[in-house]
């Protein structure tokens, strides 16, 4: 059996290939900004959009990003001005944004049923109208990840400096959670609202284990994005399993094995730089013993 025979396998390939690269694209800055769980408070709200799609008889996928980038504006402008009670406001936004899309999926006549291919993900329901809005939303994505990265990092690595140096420190933060919302709704069909989020995180912190620059990790964490969504796709396929659950498991087996592959790399270079300084090596002595998410400064 190929799996290519299938039109809608097509279309779930190609879906897959996009959202595996533009969620590690977005959530390399959003680790830099320790904004992890970004992108599942963007999930919840966006179940309000879906539900929205289904009351007005539009595109989910559309609606949804319209409704997750007006609540990616509102988290941040609470982030800005509610010091003290930000919490609790972005709290009522993502419960709110999940009971709204219940409610709006329920008087548009369906069941909550009608959301799990948007919470978990699902192959056989990616149309060709889905297929066209992934791809301009995801070149959309690309376009300011990879046309805005020096500014981009700037802002999520030190925000004071970077207003010292003259960047329009506001806008980049609005833009970067604009393009959190975009990839979001990108990933819903393949990966699910309810786990996108691993997806934009877990394969940085995976490339994290090996790399020390801003750009290797962000090729390496593009690489693993891309694998493990090929992979959980097929493997949903042939195995009649969740392609969400599925490709988030791999993504997480991808972080132990990096991990486990690692530990020993960074004891080598403890000895390698424990050996150097006893020799009075200056060369030598030049090579970090470990590594870390603070370690990729370099673009």
């Amino acid at each position: 059996m190929d799996i290519l025979d299938y039109a809608f396998m097509q279309r779930a390939l190609l879906a897959a290939v996009l959202v595996g690269v533009i969620a590690p694209a977005v959530g390399i800055y959003l680790v830099q900004r320790r904004q992890a769980l970004m992108g599942d408070g963007i999930g919840h709200v966006a179940m309000t959009g879906v539900g929205l799609g289904f009351l007005l008889s539009t595109s989910p996928v559309w609606m949804a990003t319209a409704v997750s980038v007006l609540g990616a504006v509102l988290m941040e402008l609470i982030r800005w001005y509610g010091k003290t009670r930000g919490d609790i406001a972005l709290a009522m936004l993502f419960y709110g944004g999940m009971a709204g899309g219940v409610m709006f999926t329920s008087l548009a006549g369906g069941s909550t049923a009608n959301l799990t291919s948007y919470l978990f993900g699902s192959l056989s329901t990616v149309s060709e109208s889905d297929v066209t809005a992934i791809f301009l939303l995801a070149a959309f994505v690309l376009v300011v990840t990879l046309g805005l990265r020096r500014q981009l990092f700037a802002v999520s690595q030190d925000e004071e400096f970077a207003r010292v140096t003259g960047l329009p420190v506001r806008a980049l933060n609005l833009l970067t959670a604009v393009t959190a919302a975009v990839t979001v709704t990108v990933a819903m069909r393949v990966v699910g609202l309810l786990l996108v989020s691993a997806l934009m995180v877990v394969p940085v912190a995976a490339a994290q284990q090996l790399t020390r620059s801003f750009a290797a990790t962000f090729a390496v964490a593009v690489a693993i994005g891309v694998s493990v969504t090929i992979g959980g796709t097929v493997t949903s396929f042939y195995q009649d399993v969740p392609p969400g659950s599925t490709i988030v498991l791999l993504t997480i087996g991808a972080f132990i094995a990096l991990t486990a592959l690692a530990t020993p790399l960074a004891r080598r270079r403890a000895r390698a730089l424990a050996a150097a300084q006893a020799a009075g090596d200056p060369a030598e002595c030049a090579i970090p013993a470990t590594r870390g998410p603070e370690s990729t400064v370099g673009v």
